[in-house]
């Protein structure tokens, strides 16, 4: 990616962090109360997930973590190719500056009604060793859980996409297990659209722009194609709460392809055994 292309995302997963680094503490880190049932765009069409989503959906998990030893929801977090390996933003533990914000040991995952707790040492984040900053393309962490998820079924292993890099409108479905802090549900699925595909970093991951509302908690919330194919992780979004039409330049948000380094960090994660019995 270009150094213009790498600032910009540099931006976006600033302007996240503002947001969503402190998930709980939402009075302190985002806007005044009021503010936040605002969505992001004019047209808000989310909806709370049923039955069915999560038969379609199988892997959405969400994230939780202690403050001051009160568990907190802090975003969505995904179950993805084993009943072991977890996928969500890295932005839940480093600053842009890849300060430590949050340590994993406080946090756990739930699905299917059931809470996993990590095993902190398989912690893997996608920035290379010697970065400086956070960007959306490398905004992703893989753990694994103590023990395997009992009664739940993983999300398939995505395969790479082969959306072209540019600007065209691509259907999707936004699902967010973790909900929003400007939306009344506990969770959110909302049909929306890439917008852009920008070209792809070092790691040979593609940010996408989309216009799919979103809020505070939203981070990790998972991008899937018309056939129910996980394609993108969201990262971030510019002007929060703002209710302005979409923007391609200034008023959008962010997610990062599973695809490059991301996609081949998750196959070598999982092994056969991994996957475990279907679920009926």
């Amino acid at each position: 990616m270009g150094r213009g292309l790498r600032a910009c995302s540099r931006l976006a997963i600033g302007s996240g962090l503002i947001a969503w680094g402190a998930p709980g503490l939402l009075a302190a880190a985002g806007p005044d109360p009021a503010d936040r049932v605002a969505a992001l765009y004019p047209e808000d069409g989310r909806r709370e997930l049923a039955g069915a989503d999560y038969a379609r959906y199988p892997g959405a998990g969400v994230l939780y973590c202690r403050a001051e030893g009160i568990p907190r929801k802090a975003a969505a977090a995904w179950l993805i190719g084993s009943r072991r390996l977890v996928v969500m933003n890295a932005h839940n533990f480093r600053s842009r500056h890849l300060e430590p914000t949050r340590d994993i040991a406080d946090c756990f995952f739930q699905i299917g009604g059931r809470n996993y707790a990590f095993r902190p040492a398989t912690l893997h984040f996608g920035t290379v060793p010697g970065a400086l900053s956070l960007h959306i393309t490398d905004d992703w962490a893989l753990v694994e859980l103590a023990e395997a998820a009992e009664g739940v079924r993983p999300q398939p292993i995505p395969a790479a996409p082969d959306l072209p890099t540019g600007t065209g409108t691509v259907p999707v479905v936004m699902v967010s297990p973790g909900g929003h802090a400007n939306y009344p549900g506990q969770t959110s699925l909302e049909p929306c659209a890439i917008r852009q595909i920008d070209p792809p970093s070092e790691d040979a991951i593609r940010r996408v722009r989309h216009d799919c509302n979103n809020g505070y908690g939203g981070s990790g919330s998972g991008l899937f194609d018309t056939h129910g194919r996980l394609v993108a992780l969201h990262s971030a979004s510019l002007s929060m709460n703002s209710r302005r039409v979409f923007d391609i330049e200034y008023h959008y948000g962010s997610a990062l392809m599973f695809e490059g380094a991301l996609l081949d960090a998750i196959r070598a994660r999982v092994a056969p055994e991994d996957i475990g019995p279907p679920v009926p």
